[in-house]
């Protein structure tokens, strides 16, 4: 038998039927792309290289493999307790002389003795003490599987948000460039004015201002092109440095997509439930449910099975060689620590009320995150297309503006706000489209997609050094083969 809670899923009724009108506006139900990996919706063969290379190398996705390692090798010790223990073996080699009255003489009184024993105990699971620790390690052994999930699903989310940031930096350098040269031609032709006579010094001024304002500009876009480089070497696993895969695919160059739906495979309320760090919230709920289990079986009685084998010989003639077997059962009964182990089930069953509660919050705020996602998309769509006209309108204005002045019929102050707006138009433009991008990614990271990868757990370099290390047998080639991770109710005791 088994002391201590079953577990069972903590659902509340809600998530199981959770629905979304934003999200049901910017979805669509289809096959291609797999929520798995999502990216591909983009369309862009350097941010499939860019998350390619950061599932090889990335240092926290290796990490977290490495703790599916560790959880898999502490299921192990968990599995141990099921068999008997050897718990004690002596050997001993005794050599002994006899003193005669004449002196020492080891040739004539010398004789050896021998001796060998061995103590096994084999403690039985009858109140599933043991049952509930393998119970817990298997839990904890999928919650580490679903935790590198969950490095994969921000990992991936990062590496597609720091790519699209960079081309975002890039169009807005561009625009920048592009309006300075403008500005500088006004500038230019403002300072022939002055200095011919035919306009005053404030029109000078002012075009300088405004030129010399969007050329400060430029340095900065600049400095967020590097510094968005770098920031994807080091998901890459590298240092910061030159990024030779941006430069493949010619005319990416600060091309921002817009992609207006999410293709899902399933209903939000399910790939809400089996997004990777709500799987391993309930996997950690499981894994404590179990250590209940192993304190209540402190309040019952433990039988072991005991036993020992002895040998012991001499060289001494005569002297007889014994064998003793002796076993029996043993039962062993804490009566007097009552309190200490009722106070014990109570703090493993407290731990398993605040992950309940933890696995509830993880929920909400995963709902919570999708819905404000397929929001802020919903609204960066609806800015596309009226940004769109006003850049279009402040190009025809400035046109205007141009010609007006030069016949004379409006001063140089027209020319300027145009400009001025027609630069602002253009870079909310960009900065809406990047919003609307940043808003696709956050939405497909908030429904656990991208969960999937073709990496081993361990590469083959740390393997290799693993193996010098430490006799690994079949466990790093067993848990080679990429899987989803089960739930609870899906997870064996292995």
């Amino acid at each position: 038998m088994q002391v201590g809670p079953d577990f069972h899923p903590q659902h509340e009724s809600w998530s199981e039927h959770w629905s979304s009108t934003s999200i049901e506006q910017v979805t669509q139900q289809g096959t291609q792309p797999d929520t798995r990996q999502w990216w591909r919706i983009f369309g862009d063969q350097n941010l499939e290289r860019l998350i390619a290379e950061a599932d090889a190398n990335n240092g926290d996705l290796k990490i977290a493999g490495l703790r599916v390692i560790e959880a898999r090798a502490q299921l192990g010790i968990a599995l141990a307790g099921r068999y008997p223990q050897l718990q004690q073996a002596n050997a001993d080699v005794l050599y002994s002389a006899r003193k005669r009255s004449d002196g020492f003489n080891p040739r004539s009184g010398g004789y050896w003795q021998y001796g060998m024993s061995f103590s096994i105990g084999w403690e039985l699971d009858f109140w599933g003490r043991f049952s509930r620790a393998i119970e817990s390690a298997d839990a904890t052994f999928f919650a580490a599987q679903a935790n590198r999930d969950d490095a994969l699903v921000l990992l991936h989310a990062q590496v597609a948000d720091t790519y699209f940031t960079l081309r975002t930096a890039e169009a807005r350098l561009r625009i920048a460039r592009e309006n300075a040269q403008l500005q500088k031609r006004s500038y230019d032709i403002a300072q022939k004015l002055f200095k011919s006579g035919e306009s005053d010094e404030l029109d000078l001024q002012q075009a300088k201002t405004q030129y010399l304002g969007t050329l400060s500009s430029i340095p900065d876009f600049e400095s967020q092109i590097v510094l968005a480089r770098h920031a994807l070497s080091v998901l890459m696993g590298r240092p910061p440095g030159p990024l030779a895969e941006l430069d493949v695919q010619a005319g990416r160059e600060g091309v921002i997509p817009l992609v207006d739906r999410a293709v899902l495979q399933d209903v939000p309320a399910d790939l809400l439930l089996r997004r990777p760090d709500v799987r391993a919230a309930e996997l950690q709920m499981a894994a404590q449910s179990a250590l209940i289990g192993v304190a209540k079986a402190d309040l019952y009685p433990s039988v072991s099975l005991l036993g020992s084998l002895s040998w012991s010989a001499s060289s001494l003639t005569g002297a007889p060689n014994t064998l003793a077997v002796v076993g029996g059962p043993s039962v062993t009964w804490n009566l007097f620590d009552h309190g200490r182990i009722t106070n014990n089930v109570r703090v493993q069953d407290a731990r398993l009320q605040e992950l309940t509660v933890a696995y509830q919050n993880t929920v909400r705020e995963a709902a919570r995150e999708a819905d404000d996602a397929a929001t802020a998309l919903i609204a960066a769509l609806q800015r596309d297309t009226i940004l769109n006209d006003a850049q279009g309108a402040a190009r025809r204005s400035l046109t205007l503006a141009n010609t007006i002045y030069r016949e004379g019929y409006s001063d140089f102050q027209r020319v300027l706000d145009a400009q001025r707006a027609l630069f602002a138009q253009q870079d909310a433009y960009v900065v809406n489209r990047s919003n609307a991008v940043g808003s696709l990614i956050a939405l497909y990271k908030a429904l656990g997609g991208g969960w999937y990868t073709e990496q081993p757990l361990v590469d083959p370099a740390t393997r290799q050094q693993m193996q010098r290390r430490t006799d690994w047998g079949e466990l790093l080639n067993e848990l080679d083969a990429p899987s989803s991770t089960p739930g609870p109710s899906e997870g064996s005791s292995r």
